[in-house]
């Protein structure tokens, strides 16, 4: 197989990645709300747009959607969505493309900055966010570079750690552990709180340990292949747990998206899987 099209897996996963995790929370904004709150409900804020002229009937609104903030708010689902069209067609060549997708990192970024203040400032909540943060600029590298460039490797295997890295935090225990993993544990495997529990140090322990061999060459085909499996088995655990034949679309309006949003959690490590799968290729 020649070069161009043994290449052209890794960057489908990547491309595939950026896309689903845009269009993921691109319906996040459209039917749901945005996570902004938090920063923009501050009286920092309003003393910012006073200064341009507002009111606070103007900045808050006097009904449902009318003030500057949830105006904004409404809209923003347009840039997710752009991004995620971008994610598909960025091309090498065109500039105004590749500004477009690290804009649209920045965008996660803030994002993931939000979830984290609501979570009263915990680090595991920014961290996990990483693989997410970061595949734009993942797959801007990727063009740019190469999908085997040793930048683009080292910013996948940072990626990687980083979301694993805060769901280990979480679910062995070092930061509260969020009541949604151990629900999630309970409904799917059917087993009591007790067992839970053990079952997410386990799993938590597993993710250090993923992370420290995703760094050598002896155990990083073993550790991407056990990340692309477990990233892709916590992504669908949230509608396999949450959807229900009894509710209005099945629940796929309100849990379908909180899978297609983590794709990059288990499509990262594919693509550093299908890069590292030949022996001749050069360890980092």
């Amino acid at each position: 197989m020649n070069e161009p099209n043994r290449d052209n897996l890794p960057l489908l996963c990547l491309r595939l990645g950026a896309f689903l995790c845009f269009a993921g929370w691109t319906w996040v904004h459209y039917y749901w709300e945005a996570p902004y709150g938090v920063l923009l409900w501050q009286d920092s804020t309003f003393d910012l747009a006073s200064r341009f002229g507002l009111s606070w009937e103007e900045f808050v609104g006097t009904g449902a959607n009318d003030g500057v903030v949830q105006k904004w708010l409404a809209r923003i689902w347009w840039l997710y969505l752009a991004c995620a069209v971008l994610s598909l067609t960025v091309r090498r060549t065109s500039r105004f493309q590749i500004s477009g997708l690290v804009l649209g990192s920045g965008l996660l970024i803030w994002l993931s900055y939000a979830k984290y203040v609501a979570a009263i400032r915990q680090p595991p909540m920014f961290i996990e966010h990483g693989g997410q943060m970061l595949i734009p600029i993942l797959l801007v590298l990727a063009l740019v570079f190469g999908v085997r460039h040793r930048c683009t490797t080292i910013m996948a295997m940072i990626a990687l750690i980083m979301t694993f890295a805060g769901h280990g935090l979480y679910a062995v225990g070092a930061w509260p552990t969020p009541a949604s993993f151990s629900a999630m544990t309970t409904l799917i495997l059917g087993v009591e709180y007790p067992t839970t529990q053990t079952l997410l140090r386990i799993a938590g322990t597993l993710d250090f340990i993923v992370c420290l061999g995703i760094c050598f060459p002896l155990t990083r085909k073993v550790s991407a292949v056990y990340a692309t499996a477990w990233g892709f088995l916590t992504a669908i655990a949230r509608p396999v747990a949450g959807m229900s034949w009894q509710l209005n679309y099945w629940g796929a309006d309100q849990y379908l998206h909180e899978a297609v949003l983590r794709a990059p959690h288990f499509l990262i490590p594919l693509y550093l899987l299908l890069i590292w799968r030949e022996p001749k290729d050069e360890p980092l």
